[in-house]
């Protein structure tokens, strides 16, 4: 086997040239409008917003657009407040498989870039395609194991966006290389600030995209590093897994497929160990009417990460309500859906959501953990005061590859989540070029 890096290199190097057939075409389109619909939201809440301040005086100067505030700067700059901005309100897209969300830190690098050197829409394209194809391959190679005490999106992230970032340069395969290897190095963020209290989270994506993009930018332009750095056995994947890496899985089907066609599209505003189980719930509803004063308990079955990232009886805010599967199922139950407004204080402070939060109870199922990575599955069992059990086994959540959002309902999930930040014009404009234009995305926030 070549050295995965190498591997790697080539296919992104053949996105560069190789045709992009309508689907891969279609994919990137949609991962742009869910990569706007998530960011938008993301750009008037913390810790992007105090980041804009904090860093006002490494603005730069350049033609990338801070969607933060609607002004020009350096691509670094405007590269870590939109990624950090698109991390917050947990809406990104997800690679399900890798256990990772490629698109904030990766789309955020790439756009930045092509914005500053006026690239065209298709080389955007390419470079979105690379940088998913590298970054998904990679999450595959090192996971479960790298999620006990990393957390993927700011890691791998680094080297997504990295890659995007030196195929816009137009390096060359070797340089593509070590943009790999150099952002290997750079690569980082551990579980405790994904799962712990604080902004940490998003700003996750954030140092991968700005981290990348030093990368990118310097392999580009001639800075090298060992391209065993992937696989040596004190390489990236030695170093944050448990074994060197599985490339041979990681690696299978390059250049058949890429993984942007294979994403998953968040339709709840959560972390995606819940979705499953809010998923359930809805058919077990549609099914049987159980009305919430009867409800005595509510246990999810569900694998590893369900319990131990998830089971948060008692959530002290709204980042960690997000990642609370007692507070989502009980927002759920209570307004029908887990948007942006399941995490605002009202909702917050609903006594009827409190109440049914101390009903909801969750455990680790054997048969369920031994699937995951590659399924994402919940069994839920609800319980009444008669002593009456209803059961439901989820065996797929909504917005995978295997019950994907159809471009309707990505396109009403881009509607309700840009509603409030742009107007309603500049909204469809940006999903008007998007979806069917040809131009670069621009600063689409005029109107604020």
């Amino acid at each position: 086997m070549n050295h995965p890096i190498e591997c790697l290199a080539r296919v992104a190097d053949e996105w560069q040239q190789r045709p992009l057939a309508p689907e891969v075409d279609w994919a990137t389109r949609r991962a742009l409008l869910d990569w706007f619909a998530t960011t938008l939201p993301g750009t008037r809440h913390a810790p992007a917003t105090l980041l804009s301040r904090a860093f006002a005086a490494t603005r730069g100067t350049g033609k990338a657009v801070c969607y933060v505030d609607g002004r020009l700067g350096a691509p670094r700059y405007a590269a870590l407040l939109n990624a950090t901005a698109s991390h917050t309100v947990e809406f990104d897209d997800i690679f399900k498989d890798g256990g990772y969300h490629p698109g904030s830190s990766t789309i955020a690098a790439a756009l930045a870039v092509a914005q500053d050197i006026d690239a065209s829409r298709e080389r955007l394209h390419r470079a979105i395609v690379g940088g998913y194809e590298v970054g998904c391959r990679i999450a595959l190679a090192i996971q479960p194991s790298h999620y006990t005490y990393w957390h993927t999106s700011a890691t791998v992230g680094t080297i997504g966006a990295a890659v995007s970032t030196a195929m816009l340069l137009a390096a060359s395969r070797e340089r593509i290389a070590h943009a790999i290897a150099l952002s290997s190095s750079f690569a980082g963020g551990h579980q405790q600030n994904l799962q712990g209290e604080g902004m940490a989270k998003p700003l996750h994506a954030g140092h991968a995209a700005d981290a990348g993009l030093m990368a990118g930018m310097a392999a580009a332009h001639g800075v090298t590093a060992s391209l065993d750095s992937l696989h040596a056995p004190n390489g990236f994947a030695a170093a944050t897994s448990d074994s060197t890496g599985n490339w041979e899985a990681a690696l299978a089907g390059i250049g058949d497929w890429t993984p942007i066609t294979r994403m998953t599209i968040k339709n709840h505003g959560c972390c995606g160990h819940i979705f499953p189980a809010l998923d359930g719930l809805k058919v077990l509803r549609e099914g049987v009417d159980i009305p919430l004063d009867r409800i005595k308990g509510i246990h999810v079955e569900g694998y590893g990460a369900t319990y131990s990232m998830c089971n948060r009886p008692d959530p002290g805010s709204a980042q960690e309500a997000r990642f609370s599967i007692q507070y989502c199922i009980a927002a759920f139950l209570v307004s029908g859906n887990v948007r942006l407004q399941a995490f605002e204080n009202p909702m917050l402070s609903d006594r009827r959501v409190r109440h049914l939060m101390k009903k909801v109870t969750v455990s680790e199922r054997s048969d369920i953990a031994k699937e995951y990575p590659a399924k994402r599955m919940a069994n839920i069992i609800v319980t009444t005061d008669d002593g009456k059990k209803y059961l439901h086994f989820q065996e797929t959540r909504k917005g995978d590859p295997e019950d994907p959002m159809s471009d309707a309902e990505l396109i009403e999930k881009y509607d309700e989540l840009g509603s409030g930040v742009i107007s309603k014009s500049d909204l469809e404009r940006i999903k008007s070029n998007i979806l069917w234009g040809n131009e670069l995305p621009g600063n689409l926030l005029s109107s604020t």
